[in-house]
C-alpha cells in the first residue's frame, strides 16, 4: 500500500494548506447548488477523475431521492438519468456501510459485478465515499477511465478528508434552508407538486403554486390569466405534470401565432382534400392530445368558427376533423391562457360566452413580475446559471449592484422579457472577461448603466419597442447577423426576427 508522504515535504503542506483554504471558501457559499458545484470541482480536481457525482440529503431518510446533486463529466444525455444509472449499487453500498469504496475495476470487482448498472456503464476504476461518517449526509462518487490508471491510497485519503470536512458545511447549508422554509409561504406547495425550474417564493407565487396544487389532481378545464411573459405556459406544464395524465402527452398551441383559416385544421385535424393544402389525412393537436392535455395558449385569438368545435370537445369530448362528417371520441384535457380580457371580449360578441364559463371551470391569475418582485434576484440567478451552461460560458454571477439594477428595472414583458436581459448581459460580462455582471451589462448605453422605474419615457408601447429594439441589435451583433441562431435565442421565429430588423430599421455594421 502507498503511504501518504512526508508531512515535512514542503509541496504537500502547500497541498494541504490551499485544500483548506478552498474548504475555508466552501464554507461562505450559502446556496447549496454553489456549494455542490465548486465542492465536487475540488474533488475531481484533487483526483484527476473523469467523472464525479455528488448528492446531499437533508433528512435522514436516505431511501428517499436526494434533495441536491450535481454531475461532472458527463454528456449533456447523460446528466438527466445519472442519477439512475451512475452504478447505485456502489452508491449504496458507501452509504449503508458508512466505508470508502474503492476498486481499480468495478466491472471485474465480485462485489460490484453481477450489478447491472456496474455492466452496463463499464465502470472501471472507482472512489465512492460518505459525506460524513456515524450518520452520512450524502456521497461522493469519482471514476476514472481505463487510460487514466486506477486511483491511489493518497487519492482516498484525499477524498476521505474532503467528505469529512464537507459533512459539518453541509449541516449548516441544511439548517439554513430549513430556516428559510419555515418563512418561504410557498414551502408547503413545494412539498406537493413537482415544479421543475419553477422560482420563486413570494407570497403571490404561493398564491398561484396553491392554486395549482388543488386543480391538478382534477380532470377539469383551467384557464390562466396574465401578461405576456408571466409563465402562463410553465405553469400548464407544472399542473399536467402533477395531474392524473402526467403519463399522457402534453400538446401546445398558440392560437395567434396560425393564420385564421388554419387554426381548425391545426387544432381538429383535415381530410384528404379539405381545403387547398390538405393533400393526405392532417392528424390535429386534439388527436395527438388524447389521453393527455392540450394546453391553447393566446386562446383569445381563436376565430368564432374553431370556437364553436372547441365548444363541443369540452361538452360532449367528441369533434369532426375539417372534411369529415363522423364524429371521433376525444378523452382530453384542456388548459387555456390569455393575456386578453376575455370577459370583455365575449360581452362584444368576439368570444362565445358559454365558452368562456366552460374554459375558466377554474381560472388562476399569474401575477406579473412587478407583484412578485422578491423573486427578482433568484430568478435572475437562475437564468445567469442557465445562459453560463447552455452557451458554454464561465460561471457568472450578479454583482451586488447588478442585483440592486433587475430588482429596481420595470420589466413590462415579465419573466420573458428578464430572462432574455440576463442572457444578453452574461454574453457581454463573458465578452468583458469578467466573472460578475454589473449594472452595466444589463442596461448598456443608458445613463449610469440604469433602467429604473423612475425613467420616464412617452408612451409605454414606446419604451417596450426600445427594448425591444436594443435586445434585438444585441442578439445579431453576438451572433455575427445570424438569423437563425438570432430566433433561437430569443424563442421567435425567423420570420419575426426579419420582420423586427426592417421594423426597427436596423442595419449591420460594416466591417
Amino acid at each position: 500500500m502507498e503511504h501518504p508522504p512526508d508531512g515535512n515535504d514542503p509541496s504537500q503542506l502547500r497541498r494541504e494548506r490551499d485544500l483548506y483554504l478552498r474548504l475555508l471558501g466552501l464554507g461562505h457559499l450559502e446556496q447549496p447548488d454553489s456549494f455542490l458545484d465548486e465542492a465536487l470541482a475540488l474533488l475531481v480536481e484533487l483526483t484527476a477523475a473523469s467523472q464525479g457525482y455528488l448528492e446531499l440529503h437533508d433528512t435522514d431518510d436516505r431511501s428517499a431521492p436526494p434533495r441536491w446533486w450535481i454531475a461532472k463529466g458527463f454528456s449533456a444525455d447523460q446528466v438527466s438519468s445519472v442519477r439512475e444509472a451512475i452504478s447505485r449499487g456502489i452508491v449504496a453500498e458507501a452509504i449503508a456501510t458508512g466505508q470508502t469504496i474503492v476498486t481499480d475495476s468495478a466491472q471485474d470487482d465480485p462485489r460490484f459485478k453481477s450489478r447491472e448498472s456496474v455492466r452496463l456503464g463499464k465502470i472501471k476504476a472507482v472512489i465512492c465515499a460518505p459525506v460524513g461518517r456515524d450518520r452520512p449526509r450524502g456521497v461522493v462518487y469519482l471514476c476514472r477511465e481505463t487510460s487514466a490508471g486506477i486511483f491511489s491510497e493518497d487519492d482516498r485519503l484525499r477524498v476521505e478528508l474532503l467528505a469529512h470536512h464537507l459533512a459539518p458545511l453541509v449541516d449548516r447549508v441544511v439548517l439554513k434552508l430549513r430556516a428559510q422554509d419555515s418563512a418561504d409561504p410557498t414551502a408547503p406547495w413545494r412539498a406537493k407538486l413537482e415544479l421543475d425550474g419553477v422560482i420563486g417564493r413570494s407570497a403571490a407565487m404561493a398564491d398561484v403554486l396553491k392554486q395549482s396544487a388543488l386543480v391538478a389532481p382534477l380532470d377539469v378545464a383551467v384557464l390562466l390569466t396574465g401578461g405576456s411573459g408571466t409563465g402562463k405556459s410553465q405553469l400548464a406544464r407544472v399542473i399536467h405534470a402533477n395531474g392524473p395524465r402526467a403519463d399522457g402527452a402534453f400538446i401546445e398551441l398558440n392560437c395567434a401565432a396560425l393564420p385564421t383559416e388554419l387554426v381548425e385544421s391545426e387544432l381538429f385535424g383535415a381530410e384528404a382534400g379539405a381545403h387547398s393544402t390538405a393533400t393526405r389525412r392532417i392528424p390535429g393537436k386534439v388527436e395527438a392530445a388524447n389521453r393527455g392535455t392540450l394546453f391553447l395558449d393566446e386562446i383569445g385569438e381563436i376565430p368564432l368558427a374553431a370556437q364553436t368545435k372547441l365548444l363541443q370537445l369540452l361538452e360532449s369530448k367528441t369533434y369532426y376533423s375539417l372534411g369529415s362528417t363522423k364524429a371521433v371520441q376525444a378523452d382530453v384535457r384542456v388548459i387555456a391562457a390569455t393575456n386578453a380580457d376575455l370577459k370583455r371580449a365575449a360581452a362584444e360578441k368576439r368570444f362565445r360566452e358559454d365558452l368562456f364559463y366552460r374554459l375558466q371551470v377554474w381560472p388562476i391569475r399569474v401575477p406579473a413580475l412587478a407583484e412578485r418582485a422578491d423573486d427578482i434576484p433568484d430568478l435572475a440567478a437562475f437564468f445567469c446559471a442557465q445562459v453560463c451552461a447552455q452557451h458554454r460560458l464561465p460561471r457568472l454571477e450578479l454583482s451586488p449592484n447588478g442585483v440592486r439594477a433587475v430588482q429596481t428595472a420595470e420589466w413590462p414583458g415579465n419573466i420573458r422579457e428578464l430572462a432574455h436581459a440576463i442572457e444578453a448581459a452574461a454574453i457581454r460580462a463573458a465578452g468583458d472577461g469578467v466573472l460578475r455582471i454589473e449594472r452595466e451589462h444589463l442596461f448598456p448605453g443608458t445613463p449610469g448603466g440604469g433602467r429604473t422605474r423612475a425613467r420616464q419615457a412617452s408612451t409605454f408601447q414606446h419604451a417596450t419597442r426600445q427594448f425591444q429594439a436594443e435586445l434585438l441589435r444585441d442578439v445579431l451583433h453576438d451572433t455575427g447577423w445570424n438569423v437563425s441562431e438570432a430566433a433561437r435565442r430569443l424563442d421567435i421565429t425567423r420570420v419575426h426576427v426579419y420582420n423586427l430588423i426592417r421594423a426597427f430599421g436596423l442595419e449591420r455594421e460594416s466591417g
